[in-house]
């Protein structure tokens, strides 16, 4: 059985501490035969044998943390997928045109008996943000292009005295596109659509509003689930006078326990999702309320990994021995 990590090219990523790279460290150290696969050398064919160019590569793991102290890609080779190999599907988004593609031609690869994990359907079927906010606890959220019920929204919380809402996309990642703004009480309607414009251009056509929640300052949990089991939580602080509580933007991190409320919510939630072969979940809570359900590339299991000091990598590979 080969385990194959689809990831973005190295120039995008940092090697010392992304998941993927760990993930693939993790499996290779315990003996499993483990590749790299990119971009420019993904492909389709349904016919005949079906190979693909991957890479190996070497890696060491700090001592002391769950950092990389050092990553070099060897050259790449031809192999044959065969039944029962696993892929990693590990791009980033953003969700795009060029992102549905590849998920469209993964499906197709599992009925050459190849795992794709997580599930491409799906990642297709729930939207990271949109399925947290269907959940009861969730934040309160608009979502979309109408200015009318923009403009509605934060009216009814101008009643309630706030003034100070969050604007974000529906498809990016790592805090890309989140924006505060205040708009006061008696704001004309004009300014108001000036904000409205530029953040829909910006953003291709959608967005979602919702009220600024202040109690981000103290953080916000990030809580990672494998098939239905919680390998680890850690609370995001954001930088002093900041408000993203993301851990790119600079924010930092300790371990914290989850309530047996919120565990009981993601475990719910990781069950349902493990129904469709979404088996590895990064959720993102926030006063007690479901921020984001991240599947499409899950991330910071370093960071809960070296908070636990526990490599959680290889508790999923406990977990699916199981």
């Amino acid at each position: 059985m080969k385990y194959i990590f689809f990831i973005d090219y190295l120039v995008k990523i940092n090697t010392k501490k992304d998941t993927s790279i760990f993930m693939a460290h993790t499996y290779k150290k315990a003996g499993h035969e483990v590749y790299l696969l990119f971009e420019n050398d993904f492909y389709y064919y349904n016919k005949q044998k079906f190979e693909l160019p991957l890479y190996e590569f070497e890696s060491t793991l700090n001592s002391d943390n769950f950092y990389m102290s050092s990553f070099a890609l060897k050259e790449k080779s031809l192999h044959t997928i065969n039944k029962g190999d696993v892929l990693f599907y590990r791009l980033d988004p953003p969700f795009d045109q060029r992102y549905l593609r590849y998920l469209w031609l993964l499906d197709n690869l599992q009925a050459l008996g190849l795992t794709v994990s997580n599930n491409p359907r799906g990642i297709l079927n729930y939207n990271e943000k949109l399925f947290a906010y269907q959940q009861t606890e969730s934040i309160d959220s608009y979502v979309g292009g109408s200015f009318d019920y923009f403009l509605k929204f934060i009216k009814n919380y101008h009643q309630k005295k706030i003034t100070n809402f969050i604007l974000k996309p529906i498809d990016l990642y790592q805090g890309i596109g989140v924006e505060k703004v205040t708009i006061e009480v008696g704001s004309s309607e004009s300014d108001i659509k000036d904000i409205f414009d530029k953040k829909i251009v910006e953003l291709g056509g959608l967005l979602i509003l919702q009220p600024f929640m202040e109690s981000v300052s103290k953080g916000e949990i990030r809580s990672v689930f494998y098939k239905g089991e919680e390998l680890g939580s850690i609370l995001k602080i954001p930088k002093k006078g900041e408000y993203l509580a993301n851990i790119a933007q600079g924010a930092q991190y300790e371990i914290i326990q989850l309530t047996p409320k919120l565990k009981s919510m993601c475990t719910l939630v990781a069950k349902e999702l493990e129904k469709v072969g979404v088996d590895l979940i990064a959720y993102d809570l926030l006063d007690n309320k479901f921020s984001e359900i991240n599947i499409t590339c899950p991330g910071l299991l370093v960071e809960v990994s070296n908070a636990l000091n526990k490599n959680l990598a290889q508790t999923m590979m406990e977990i699916d021995r199981s």
